[in-house]
């Protein structure tokens, strides 16, 4: 269960494999994960692929990095307000995140 890091010790929090099994299962268990680990972009890809608003979570490390926003707003597109501006204002990220929710226009930047 990927909420079971919430009472995990912060050596495990820290586990490279056990937080890549949690965020694969839940991924907004990235929340709970170190701080080294939240930076880590096979973790966040594997969270934000499992549950788009894990994006949230990424320590903003990611937010910039294109192939991890497209992901996080192909699960849901609620996960484009996580973004950072520019890939909020990107074609590409935004037709994406229409797909999944229809319109998230009003976190688009102008």
């Amino acid at each position: 269960h990927g909420l079971g890091l919430i009472s995990a010790s912060e050596e495990l929090r820290a586990d490279r494999e056990v937080v890549l099994a949690a965020v694969r299962h839940q991924g907004i268990a990235l929340r709970y994960a170190s701080v080294e680990l939240q930076a880590d972009r096979d973790i966040v890809l594997a969270a934000v692929s499992q549950e788009g608003v894990a994006l949230k979570y990424d320590g903003e490390n990611l937010r910039s990095d294109k192939d991890v926003v497209l992901a996080a707003v192909g699960k849901t597109g609620y996960a484009l307000r996580f973004a950072n501006p520019e890939l909020q204002a990107d074609r590409d990220v935004v037709l994406e995140a229409t797909r999944t929710v229809g319109a998230p226009f009003e976190v688009v930047s102008e």
